[in-house]
């Protein structure tokens, strides 16, 4: 595919306003409650800040937590810029859904690699590990020559960063190298995942049949970790369970290819999206109920605030919150739909030309 001229700003699309929005909701209500424009560690690390302990002790949900809490406004300013400089180019060229998907394996990662390369305790919060593995990701289009950047934006971005960090002892490098090695990483093996797709797969899939995918990709691996899935895994250990979870992550994927390539396939898709997002709120919120009793309370000050409401009727609040969870989904797809309707058999045959005239990336 021929390369994309890039300016060296980009106005931001859908996945970067939806991050950014969330992490300043979050990060604001720790400043709020704690009164001003910075928040302690004590109430970081209740919130999900990462510690030297936290993967011993299997607390894996501060993995995606600490991306989204700040120590202060000037914190969480710099990381918002990154986001909204970078973010733009990124999602413009590889789209929402691996957008998010490079987004948040250089947020789990960089959280790995630093907690690896950390030998004393420590106490670490910022979307930087994740804004660093967008400008991973960028250099690694750049190298592979599908985005045409002057040398000097990666030269002024990452010397900006460098200058920054040390000028500030308290940078977690490790955060931040290893969010950008796993931003270029991530990146390059999508480039090869749709390098190998035309041979395996008909139709392009509509961005937001891959958003919602990559969603419930998210989903399920929460479950996997949960006490739920702990019987599943004491029968099939090891790697035995992830060859199990990517055979059917694989034949999920397939079977939604082959729905696309039907006649009025796309609106079948979306309204299984739609029955299946309800499903898995509804199942989610079973699992949440028995944080309700015997261990309630969690420890995690968020999710005890909410169980608080929840517990009373965990069964009332799932089901209304499923039914608004698939109407979002039919009102977010609605183009999708109307397309679908009106389909009599082009959608799949553009679809399917529309994977056959993408290479990589």
């Amino acid at each position: 595919m021929p390369s994309t001229r890039a300016s060296f700003f980009e106005v931001p699309h859908a996945a970067v306003y939806a991050l950014m929005t969330v992490t300043v909701l979050v990060s604001g209500f720790c400043f709020i409650q704690a009164g001003g424009p910075a928040a302690p560690a004590e109430m970081l690390y209740r919130y999900g800040g990462m510690y030297s302990a936290a993967i011993a002790r299997h607390e894996y949900w501060r993995l995606l937590a600490y991306g989204f809490l700040h120590a202060d406004f000037v914190h969480l300013t710099m990381n918002m810029l990154c986001l909204v400089l970078w973010g733009g180019h990124l999602e413009r060229r590889v789209g929402p859904a691996y957008f998010l998907i490079i987004y948040l394996c250089a947020m789990v990662f960089g959280a790995i690699i630093g907690n690896g390369i950390h030998s004393t305790p420590y106490l670490t919060v910022g979307a930087s590990g994740a804004t660093s593995g967008i400008l991973g990701a960028l250099l690694c289009l750049w190298i592979l020559g599908k985005l045409e950047f002057g040398f000097d934006f990666f030269a002024i971005n990452i010397g900006l960063n460098i200058a920054f960090a040390l000028g500030n002892s308290r940078i977690d490098w490790g955060v931040h190298l290893g969010g950008f090695a796993a931003g270029l990483i991530a990146c390059a093996v999508l480039d090869l995942i749709e390098k190998t797709n035309p041979y395996v797969l008909r139709c392009k899939f509509p961005e937001a049949v891959k958003v919602n995918l990559t969603l419930l990709a998210c989903v399920a691996a929460w479950w996997a970790w949960s006490s739920q899935a702990q019987l599943v895994a004491a029968a099939i250990s090891g790697w035995g369970l992830a060859i199990v979870a990517l055979v059917a992550a694989c034949a999920v994927v397939k079977t939604v290819d082959l729905a696309l390539s039907m006649k009025k396939g796309l609106v079948i898709v979306v309204t299984m999206m739609a029955a299946t997002n309800a499903a898995a709120v509804m199942l989610s919120g079973w699992a949440l109920g028995s944080c309700c009793t015997p261990r309630w309370p969690t420890g995690s000050a968020p999710l005890d605030n909410f169980l608080v409401i929840f517990c009373p009727n965990p069964v009332l609040i799932s089901g209304l919150s499923a039914i608004g969870v698939a109407a979002l989904t039919l009102c977010l797809c609605a183009k999708e739909i109307s397309r679908g309707i009106e389909d009599v058999g082009f959608v799949g045959t553009s679809l399917r030309a529309e994977r056959n005239r993408r290479h990589g990336l």
